[in-house]
């Protein structure tokens, strides 16, 4: 935990509904971008290539849209805003590096991202050094924002880090519920990549799903570089069990759920946001992955009036890859941090401050009181910096593709 002293901001931000408007951009490279308008930078972390880079261009090309509405509405008049994107290939090492020289570029005041919740964990504590306030529309492990020991003694170690999606403390008990209460099956196997997302979305299922009186007939781990699964179908086989439950991504989730049917065990796989994408049918194939379901963050999107707008923008702008499951939390994790820069400019009479240090505390301590109508709901942030809006949705997939939902709501355990 860093030793400077978090500038106290007198002004409460409330900002009304969020207005989605085109997609034009003022832009500007430059410390002044035009106008005498000066240049603030929002970076973006995520996977742009390899095996996820549909969940990370997504979040990516959200967040650029957040920052070309905000300069075409001229949001914060006397600043323009720029997008800094880093491709962090879903590896922890590599999500540091990025992190590092973020935080070297004066100008970056707050980073979207990162996708992968251990890729969270090798940045946080370098943004939270500098004060660059971090918001990850994606991460689900509690740990990154209650502390390791989230289910005894919660302690928030990070005042940097917010997120936007709901955690896996919710995700994992909502899964185990359905599967126990409206499937009702009793019995199920597990399997998890060994990462932090994976494993503790495991983790909170298991618990969760034991506690109702059903039984996890077999656990394994596997590597995500896996590509044979042999083993974990017969162990399933053997065990007999009435659903396998995935935690990890679609890279493997996919490609086991159809050597998984292709041994003849004709169970459904249950996977947490980590596996809904498109990507994750045509991996399985779409015989394979009928039947089979997942839940993600927040409800549907396309369902939410909130969201039509972003979604008419997102289109016209002819961005080369889908939204994907994180773009509207994507979106508006970008303009929590662009109301926190409002805010701090307001606070200043309207000027930037001198002190690109001085200004990271501030956008830090203003994020805290962020509050606003967006294209998910309404934003806002607890004491933990875990995002207020917890809302789940179950997903199966029928015809080949994931339906618009077939469960929509909340765990109260």
């Amino acid at each position: 935990m860093r030793s400077a002293s978090l500038y106290k901001l007198s002004a409460v931000v409330a900002v009304g509904a969020l207005t989605l408007a085109g997609c034009g951009s003022r832009g500007g490279s430059t410390s002044s971008g035009g106008s005498g308008a000066t240049t603030v930078e929002i970076g973006v972390d995520a996977p742009l290539t390899g095996s996820l880079a549909a969940l990370g261009l997504g979040i990516q090309n959200s967040s650029d849209l957040a920052v070309k509405t905000a300069n075409k509405n001229n949001e914060v008049p006397g600043v323009t805003f720029k997008l800094v994107a880093k491709d962090d290939q879903a590896n922890p090492t590599i999500g540091q590096q990025n992190a590092t020289a973020l935080v070297a570029d004066s100008a970056v005041v707050g980073v979207v991202g990162p996708l992968n919740s251990s890729v969270a964990q090798s940045m946080q504590q370098v943004f939270n050094q500098a004060n660059v306030t971090e918001v990850s529309p994606a991460n689900t492990n509690p740990s990154l924002t209650q502390g390791p020991n989230w289910q005894t003694s919660k302690m928030r170690p990070y005042k940097s880090y917010f997120r936007t999606a709901t955690t896996d403390a919710i995700q994992g008990p909502f899964a185990a519920d359905y599967v126990y209460n409206d499937l009702h099956l009793t019995k199920v196997a597990t399997v998890n990549d060994g990462k932090t997302y994976g494993a503790g979305l495991v983790q909170t299922f298991t618990q969760e799903f034991t506690k109702l009186g059903g039984k996890v007939a077999v656990a394994q781990t596997i590597s995500d570089t896996s590509t044979d699964y042999s083993a974990v179908v017969s162990a399933v086989k053997s065990a007999g069990a009435q659903l396998l439950y995935y935690g990890g991504e679609y890279p493997q989730a996919g490609p086991l759920s159809k050597q998984l049917k292709g041994g003849g065990v004709n169970i459904p796989v249950m996977g947490g946001d980590g596996i809904y994408d498109p990507k994750y049918v045509d991996l399985a194939g779409a015989s394979a992955a009928n039947g089979d379901f997942c839940t993600s963050v927040g409800a549907p999107v396309e369902s939410l009036a909130s969201a039509k707008t972003f979604i008419q923008n997102y289109n016209a702008a002819g961005y080369s890859a889908a939204y994907s499951a994180y773009g509207g939390y994507s979106y508006d994790s970008a303009w929590a941090i662009i109301q926190a820069v409002k805010a701090v400019v307001s606070a200043n009479g309207g000027k930037v401050p001198s002190s690109s240090s001085d200004f990271r505390q501030k956008v830090e301590a203003a994020m805290q009181s962020v509050s606003f109508d967006g294209v998910t709901g309404h934003v806002s942030f607890d004491q933990y910096g875990d995002a207020t809006n917890k809302q789940l949705t179950m997903y199966k997939v029928e015809s080949g593709k994931w339906d618009n939902g077939v469960k929509v709501g909340t765990f109260t355990g």
